[in-house]
């Protein structure tokens, strides 16, 4: 999904990582790449300069946060600012105990109708009694494809082939179905232009006739930041609830329509990513940002660190700094991690972390851990207390009860011993430092 966007940022961030210093003119080189980026996506001019500019600005006069390396901090400033450029998140969250209309209004060609049957889809999968009704009178085959999606995804559908009257046919089939009792109607309409003042004028009449709970403008992506004046065509005759961006997954100016329309002020509920009828994804300015810029779903690395309740024992992390710490403590610091998921997952939801260790040397981290994991578990609660009484014995013991070998037990002891040392003289900085990039802020 807009892999030239996507490319161009991820390499403005590699550039801004590898950057031997970070002066104010490493800045400007990063945001001239950006804005270059941002250009050739169809982001439209102004919004492009005013972005630029705000990051230019935090990124030269903003101190990061106490542990947050520059680097990183300037990585997140841009996260930001894109995020908000991209609008704030909306859940189509409709009541189930009352009938719920939706008018789908867009631009000939933008795909409506096949976004019509995937919101019908993504309503029915999550227990709505849904019902479709075809109130494109214009293009010939409307209720045909409607018809096979429909029948595709197993909804009913109300349409009528000899109708000539839209309006008529919108409100017939809204009456039918809440007559039968579904909860959620969607009424589908003919694609229009701004200028098609009949057609404009059409649709205004529907709205008024079925009084919609949310009326959603599907858009072409591929139009860039033409998006924002045909949003604003739209709202001025019927007041939209929600966007729709559609053909997302190939569109060079997609990430213009995704801005231009974000700038209406109408929320964008969800994008189109494909053809296939489940290819509706529901729109989160974050996430979309955060996969964008390579940094990983970091919204669900804060919600899994937030559902593990992942914080530091006060108690231990004194006797972490303090140098009193046991194998009992190592091997908290390990559980703390590993409750995250897997180490590979972990680095890379964390800005910065995904490219700078090889993949080779992660897997072989990662079985490192385990034996680690292993270890500890064969030894007593007296050796895990005072390590000191670990003799050539009690090492052959904790082997064979691992499934590890006696080096591997003793390397296992040498970098406890190392964790140890490195904990007493950074006060436990680097710990108290991971477990606080993982949590919500």
């Amino acid at each position: 999904m807009l892999e030239g966007l996507k490319e161009g940022l991820q390499t403005a961030i590699r550039k801004i990582l590898g950057a031997p210093t970070l002066d104010e003119q490493a800045i400007k080189d990063f945001v001239k790449e950006l804005q270059r980026t941002l250009l050739q996506a169809d982001v439209n001019v102004k919004m492009v300069f005013d972005l630029s500019t705000r990051i230019e600005k935090r990124a030269i006069e903003e101190k990061p946060p106490p542990g947050l390396p520059r680097k990183d901090h300037i990585i997140k400033i841009l996260y930001d600012e894109l995020s908000s450029l991209m609008g704030s998140e909306y859940k189509l969250d409709l009541p189930f105990n009352k009938t719920n209309i939706i008018l789908m209004v867009g631009i000939q060609g933008s795909g409506k109708t096949t976004v019509t049957a995937k919101v019908a889809r993504h309503l029915t999968k999550r227990g709505y009694k849904v019902g479709v009704v075809c109130a494109d009178t214009f293009r010939p085959g409307a209720l045909t494809q409607l018809k096979m999606l429909c029948d595709l995804i197993k909804v009913e559908l109300f349409g009528d082939e000899e109708a000539k009257d839209s309006v008529e046919i919108a409100v017939r089939g809204v009456d039918q179905f809440t007559k039968v009792g579904k909860n959620c109607i969607i009424v589908d309409t003919a694609g229009r232009h701004k200028e098609e003042k009949g057609l404009m004028q059409e649709m205004m009449q529907i709205s008024s006739k079925i009084r919609p709970d949310i009326s959603i403008l599907v858009l072409d992506g591929t139009i860039g930041q033409a998006a924002y004046s045909q949003s604003q065509a739209f709202h001025e005759t019927v007041p939209l609830g929600g966007i729709i961006v559609t053909k997302l997954d190939g569109a060079a100016k997609g990430g213009g329509a995704l801005a231009a329309a974000a700038a209406t002020g109408a929320k964008i509920i969800f994008i189109g990513t494909g053809e296939r009828v489940d290819d509706l994804e529901v729109f989160a300015p974050t996430r979309f940002v955060g996969r964008l810029l390579g940094l990983g779903d970091i919204q669900a690395l804060l919600e899994r660190a937030r559902e593990l309740e992942v914080e530091a024992d006060e108690k231990k992390m004194k006797r972490i700094t303090s140098g009193k710490m046991t194998i009992n403590d190592f091997y908290y610091q390990i559980e703390q991690v590993k409750k995250m998921g897997s180490l590979r997952k972990i680095l890379e939801m964390i800005p910065g972390f995904s490219s700078s260790i090889p993949s080779e040397g992660l897997e072989g981290l990662e079985d490192q851990i385990k034996g680690w994991r292993n270890i500890i578990q064969s030894m007593t609660k007296a050796e895990r207390n005072d390590p000191a009484i670990l003799n050539s014995s009690r090492i052959r013991r904790i082997a064979r009860g691992s499934g590890s070998t006696e080096k591997e037990v003793k390397e296992m002891l040498t970098k406890f011993k190392q964790t140890k040392s490195m904990m007493k003289a950074t006060g436990g900085r680097q710990f108290r430092q991971l477990l606080r990039r993982l949590q919500p802020t």
